[in-house]
């Protein structure tokens, strides 16, 4: 077969073995396919140059994006190809250190070392990253979640990775200077070993003490997909599910909770200055006579606005206050937007009239003496905001979100077993709230005690735990993604540094064997 056909196939099962990964995600969520799906990227690549390997990376990278957040076309289909696009770069740099790690004989822990690297960078830039895809998204309901509370999110992405480098090696066979199957089927087992190792000590969640908390899911009018078709009526639905609860604590049918918990997006119009939406809340406070955790839109500076989880207590009204880390690039603020509002790069900036703020809390809100931890949307999927939180003594953590815009698409369950992830990898209790669905209460150990249905006005209530106890994960923190990028630069220099010394001694006949290598070590990075 011909170079250009070698890379030709190459490139068609790169493409099937991302198609392959997408399916580890909800909706189909077979993670058994996560580490297949890595050890066809590995094979792919392996032996290339790095420039062709990027070339295979990026064919990996578009089938799996491409399909994987197929839901961002409720956004816009513009919105939905530049994101992929954006992200499908990431892989095509992980296609090109593959095919140069392989070349050492530690591969394997270079590899997964890089894949998280990348994995990592993606996920926090460009424009605050995006982290949809973490191969440790997928695995909630399998036995490596037990790793979750030991090894973080990040640290069971280096194990998929790893499983994945072993089991290619498996199938690859023998290379000069690795070693046979034989070697290579003993340290897949020995992996194995270690990620069973957390299901026989598993991580218990100790109860401090309790909280009853009532998670409102109102319903959005219309077809369910726009928050603002009747925003107001989306207030009043959150309004009116309070107060009939209150009506059923008072008849005995139902106990009075601590803390009620709306969504996001509960109130789209600034609660201080909107009587009708302020007078809302107060009525619905004062029926129920405990705070309740409103999703508000408040007023910044000109041209700004805020997105906040607003403690409304029902004698001193609003208290605590926590604000969206991770605000979505133009969903909900528009980056350089004298550029691509001249140009009107996507369809639906106009409806972005006013730029989100990112908020930058890191204590815990303050909930009747409970210290809680608040994540509001996407902020579930990032690190940052949580970590900094539990550190500060969060007892409880509560995630308030609108999935109105994606409420017809897969988002909805993609982002629920997140939270589920979050949950095990936390060792907390969970509660959310969301407008439309998916509403649910988390244990732990990732068992949801109660869901709502999509498209349904439902409370979810229950007495759930509180806990003072940090996982292992939540107190190493980023350092696990710090780690896996010195391994990445340290297996890229065992590769490279060994060349450069035996280029400068090589003379004489040699010499065009040692051109032939710099041409392909040189194409590292592009």
């Amino acid at each position: 077969m011909s170079s250009r056909g070698e890379l030709r196939s190459r490139a068609l099962l790169a493409a099937c073995a991302g198609l392959l990964l997408s399916l580890g995600f909800e909706p189909v969520a077979f993670a058994w396919l996560l580490p297949v799906a890595v050890a066809a990227f590995v094979l792919t690549t392996r032996g290339l140059t790095a420039r062709r390997g990027f070339v295979i990376g990026l064919c990996f990278g578009a089938c799996f994006y491409f399909t994987h957040i197929f839901w961002m076309r409720a956004v816009g289909i513009p919105a939905w190809i530049a994101l992929s696009t954006l992200e499908t770069l990431f892989y095509g740099l992980a296609g090109g250190l593959s095919a140069v790690l392989q070349r050492h004989r530690l591969w394997p822990l270079w590899f997964a070392a890089a894949w998280t690297a990348v994995e990592v960078w993606r996920s926090s830039w460009p424009l605050g990253g995006m982290p949809w895809g973490r191969l440790a998204f997928g695995v909630v309901d399998t036995p490596m979640a037990e790793s979750l509370p030991y090894a973080g999110a990040v640290g069971v992405t280096f194990l998929v990775a790893l499983l994945g480098a072993l089991l290619a090696w498996v199938v690859a066979g023998p290379v000069a200077k690795e070693g046979g199957r034989g070697i290579a089927a003993l340290c897949l087992t020995a992996v194995l070993a270690l990620v069973a190792l957390p299901a026989l000590l598993p991580w218990t969640a100790h109860a401090d003490g309790h909280l009853t908390v009532a998670a409102v899911q109102g319903d959005v009018p219309g077809n369910g997909d726009d928050i603002l078709y009747d925003f107001r009526q989306v207030t009043q639905n959150h309004v009116d599910a309070t107060v009939d609860l209150a009506q059923r604590v008072e008849a005995g049918e139902a106990s009075r909770p601590d803390l009620v918990l709306w969504p996001e997006n509960s109130t789209a119009i600034d609660p201080f200055r909107d009587t009708e939406t302020n007078e809302g809340i107060w009525a619905a406070s004062s029926a129920i006579g405990v705070p309740i955790l409103v999703g508000a839109i408040v007023d910044g500076g000109p041209g700004q606005v805020l997105n906040q989880g607003i403690v409304w207590d029902p004698q001193t009204g609003a208290g605590d206050r926590y604000t969206k880390w991770h605000p979505v690039p133009f969903g909900e603020y528009i980056p350089m937007r004298s550029l691509f509002m001249k140009y009107n790069f996507f369809d639906r900036l106009r409806d972005v009239s006013r730029d989100m703020l990112s908020g930058t809390r890191t204590e815990p809100l303050d909930v009747g003496g409970v210290k809680v931890a608040d994540a509001i949307c996407f902020d579930i999927a990032y690190d940052d905001g949580l970590t900094a939180q539990l550190r500060n003594g969060a007892q409880l953590l509560v995630v308030q979100s609108s999935q109105a815009t994606f409420i017809h698409t897969d988002q909805t369950d993609q982002q629920f077993a997140i939270t589920r992830l979050r949950a095990m990898e936390t060792g907390r209790w969970v509660a959310v709230a969301t407008t439309n669905g998916v509403s649910g209460l988390i244990a732990p150990d990732g068992h949801v005690i109660a869901t709502a249905d999509k498209r349904t006005r439902a409370v979810l209530e229950a007495r759930l735990g509180l806990t003072s106890q940090l996982t292992p994960a939540v107190r190493i923190g980023p350092w696990t993604g710090r780690v896996a990028g010195g391994l990445t630069v340290l297996g890229v220099a065992l590769v490279l540094l060994p060349y450069r010394r035996r280029r400068s001694q090589d003379t004489g006949p040699q010499a065009p064997v040692a051109d032939e290598q710099h041409e392909e070590l040189s194409t590292v990075g592009g």
